[in-house]
């Protein structure tokens, strides 16, 4: 283990190590925060004839024909799991697309599953409307082996053990359903499990696709969906929010164990709390703001943190003011009564309400925010309402864009999640300790690797990481090194290369071949004498070899021919760390079922 940088950790404190999203408009997390950077609304206005369903109501004058697609929600690659393309029909969308989202996780963390030790719990909030949409089955009355085969890949209650199954993990697997907080009350059950030492790893998600996607809605006056398709959340003109689909996945870790493994780190978990409005409710599924603002207080307790130090808070709002009041009311009640110290914001101005992924996408914003150290604006808000009376309160609209400089001298930012039925959630997040100091790298020869099931998705690959490395210039050699190495399942079709800095790497992914290159295709022979083996595989017979560009090419060579490496021993006593790679290319096929 290297030395971490002197400071103090927490032991309540749980790190965000990985993180995975889709959202509409958005194909993955570096799309979903350019979007908000950008100030981008994906919303589809659709054409009478896009419409899939409610075509005796097209023409009412309340029908809004607004919908936030998801791209891609009817495709799947089963091929990376493992999985027959009979089973990968009868799995509902939500199963296929959280299935990805895990193994994009990982990937973003730079863990391979096969390689993982140790216990992995994973837990996820799902609708179980989703499936009952796909194709309600029919009434089985045999319970033999193709009827449970059809009902593990159906089930809302399989979803999260299907994902410890077809990754090859073990661990706990708990699917949720708590309506709109289900993310958060996923992130909270797995920080518990990794603070009681249940797990060494946790999963936390939150998904939901809506079913057909291509459908507007009927407007209702003080439901929450909105009049003309628009969410604007605190804005004196708000009508409601829209429907929308996602997934948001987070891999979470003890910070503590996080900094000794060299994890990259998004942000802390510092506190989280969950409660019900119950009998006391204003309305049912209307927040309780004494309650709400118990929760909020709780989060804020669990984790030592103090109300002045939260300077964002990401509000669940549904950009209806009878609703926005009420939570801005809780809020206040728990942050205190100094003025203009937070900012406040939603991500459904962006996107709209994604359900039991609502929470997931406010949480991934908050994450990033403090990753980037930077506020967002919040969209579609031109008129504050002045009945939220914020100048007497700790709130500043995020109107624009900025840099994140907290008065209080550390950032951190509070979310809320709101579910109908009385359910309150909410999670306080802190900006990632900083990486300690590093002396500049060497130019030793160092050994990169990358695999995919066919000759596509390894050029997919090598394209994605020339693309990557070219957008992240300061990254170091050794950190992408470290990360490929041991952080990507390693499968038939292989690319190796040994080079000594990142401009020879970023030559060897161009040519693909050449100088000193190799891959799964080569004839040549592959001598093994200069090596020894251990439990993991080939490795240098001696420590002064690990870096020799002979004994690196020859490991090279033996691994692109399917010879195992104990890439953990080539990496010991490195100071490297964990980056955030590209993920595998999928190659994705529609599947849909239309009977049973």
């Amino acid at each position: 283990m290297n030395e971490t940088p002197e400071q103090e950790y927490d032991d309540g404190d749980v790190a965000i190590i990985g993180i995975a999203c889709r959202y509409p408009g958005a194909r993955d997390k570096e799309q979903f925060w350019e979007n908000l950077v950008d100030g981008r609304e994906s919303i589809t206005f659709l054409r009478k004839e896009e419409i899939e369903v409610d075509q005796a109501l097209v023409n009412n004058p309340a029908y809004v024909r607004a919908c936030a697609p998801l791209d891609g929600y009817d495709e799947f690659d089963p091929s990376v799991f493992g999985i027959p393309d009979h089973v990968a029909t009868l799995m509902t969308p939500e199963h296929r697309i959280f299935l990805e989202s895990v193994w994009d996780v990982l990937e973003d963390a730079g863990y391979d599953p096969d390689r993982v030790g140790g216990e992995v719990g994973v837990y996820a909030g799902a609708n179980p409307m989703t499936p009952a949409q796909y194709s309600s089955p029919p009434d089985w009355v045999s319970v033999g082996p193709e009827v449970m085969d059809r009902s593990n890949a159906w089930f809302t209650d399989t979803m999260t053990s299907n994902a410890l199954y077809y990754l090859g993990l073990t661990g706990e697997a708990v699917t949720l359903t708590a309506v709109c907080t289900g993310f958060h009350y996923a992130v909270h059950l797995a920080c518990q499990s990794l603070l009681l030492g249940q797990t060494d790893m946790a999963v936390a998600s939150g998904v939901m696709v809506r079913l057909p996607q291509r459908r507007g809605y009927l407007w209702e006056e003080g439901r929450i969906a909105s009049r003309d398709g628009h969410c604007r959340p605190f804005d004196a003109k708000g009508t409601g929010t829209r429907l929308a689909s996602g997934v948001a996945t987070l891999l979470l870790k003890p910070l503590r164990q996080a900094v000794a493994d060299r994890d990259h780190i998004y942000a802390t978990v510092k506190g989280s709390a969950i409660n019900n409005n119950g009998a006391s409710a204003v309305s049912y599924g209307f927040a309780q703001p004494e309650r709400l603002s118990a929760c909020i207080a709780n989060a804020m307790h669990v984790g030592g943190v103090t109300p002045d130090s939260v300077s964002l808070y990401e509000a669940n709002t549904f950009g209806l003011p009878i609703t926005d009041g009420l939570e801005v009311r809780a809020a206040q009640m728990a942050l205190g009564k100094e003025t203009g110290t937070t900012s406040i914001g939603s991500v459904k101005g962006n996107i709209g309400h994604a359900g039991v992924a609502a929470g997931g996408s406010g949480t991934v914003k908050a994450a990033l925010s403090l990753y980037h150290r930077k506020l967002v604006a919040t969209i579609n808000l031109t008129e504050v309402n002045e009945e939220l009376d914020f100048p007497h309160s700790p709130f500043v609209p995020q109107l624009e864009g900025a840099d994140w400089a907290p008065k209080a001298g550390i950032r951190r930012a509070g979310i809320t999640a709101l579910g109908g039925g009385g359910y309150n959630a909410h999670l306080v997040l802190e900006e990632p300790p900083a990486l300690p100091a590093r002396e500049p790298e060497s130019r030793a020869a160092r050994l990169v690797t990358l695999s995919a099931l066919d000759d596509r998705g390894l050029a997919e690959r090598r394209a994605a990481l020339r693309e990557w490395m070219v957008r992240h210039p300061g990254a170091r050699l050794d950190d992408i090194c470290f990360s490929l190495n041991l952080g990507r399942r390693i499968m038939d079709r292989r690319w190796a290369a040994v080079v000594s800095t990142k401009g020879e790497l970023l030559e060897a992914l161009s040519a693909g071949t050449g100088g000193r290159v190799t891959s799964s295709g080569s004839a040549r022979q592959v001598d093994l004498s200069g090596f020894r083996r251990t439990d993991g595989g080939l490795v240098p017979a001696t420590d002064d070899a690990r870096h020799d560009e002979e004994t690196l090419f020859g490991l090279a060579e033996a691994w692109a021919r399917g010879q195992r490496v104990d890439f953990a021993v080539l990496h010991e006593g490195e100071p490297s760390h964990r980056v955030p790679l590209p993920s595998y290319p999928f190659a994705r096929r529609r599947f849909w079922r239309t009977s049973w």
